[in-house]
């Protein structure tokens, strides 16, 4: 995530993406890449020439990966099987009726997926709640509210407190219970303004609890987050989130 947009209340939910007999393939849309550096700090696998096509190829690959990481969903043998049909498929050199092929092994695909899901998304909630329990032992002043938010003042502020009305300014750092950074304004050296009521539950909870000048942890439940969605790529179905966040201004 790059800006505060990810941090938006999402009004709708995602779900595996179902094969049907209307839709025998996606729809990749042309649209520009997003990504200056495909390999920065590395080699190019291709000559200058060619790179245009390998960055297209990546583009594609990115889009799809956005919508379902099958990196964790598929073992390798079944991902080099998936790129086997992908491959087919584009070369022309598939041997069976794609549309037949899908009314076979749709419903097949979609229980698979589904299931696969079903069992990583089990995990990672019990991280959630083994890590929010582990916080909570760990820092006996940090507080949990009857939402499950948890709540550990690290700097006590002296100024207004938010409500859902009011723009903020902040900056946060906001990492997995594994400790992956998912997104930072504190990386990006930028603090963000945006309106409280604007945002996800969590934070709209845990800054109201905060004065102007105050800097707090908030452990946040997947229920306040992004809940059994996640969020793209970065933020897994059902994951539980920290953030250091460091209010500067509250605007009325």
């Amino acid at each position: 995530m790059s800006s505060i947009a990810a941090l938006m209340v999402a009004t709708s939910s995602r779900a595996v993406t179902a094969f049907s007999a209307r839709s025998v393939a996606p729809k990749v849309a042309a649209r520009a890449l997003t990504v200056r550096h495909i390999m920065a700090g590395g080699l190019m696998p291709y000559d200058e020439e060619k790179m245009p096509i390998y960055a297209l190829g990546v583009n594609i690959g990115m889009q799809i990966s956005q919508q379902t990481d099958f990196k964790s969903l598929l073992e390798e043998e079944e991902l080099e099987i998936l790129l086997a049909g992908f491959t087919d498929i584009v070369k022309g050199e598939n041997t069976v009726n794609p549309m037949e092929l899908l009314q076979n092994y749709g419903p097949a695909v979609n229980d698979l997926l589904r299931q696969r899901m079903e069992g990583i998304m089990d995990k990672v909630k019990r991280d959630g709640t083994e890590y929010t329990e582990g916080f909570l032992d760990c820092n006996e002043d940090a507080e949990k509210t009857d939402s499950g938010l948890v709540y550990y003042c690290m700097k006590e502020g002296d100024g207004a407190s938010p409500v859902l009305e009011d723009e903020v300014e902040v900056h946060y750092h906001g990492t997995l219970t594994d400790g992956t950074v998912f997104d930072s304004s504190v990386d990006r050296d930028a603090t963000i303004k945006f309106k409280l009521g604007q945002v996800i539950k969590g934070w709209q909870e845990g800054l109201a609890m905060m004065k102007e000048g105050g800097k707090a942890t908030l452990v946040i439940p997947p229920e306040l987050a992004y809940g059994d969605a996640g969020s793209g790529g970065a933020v897994p179905p059902g994951a539980t989130l920290k953030f250091e966040v460091e209010l500067f201004k509250v605007n009325p």
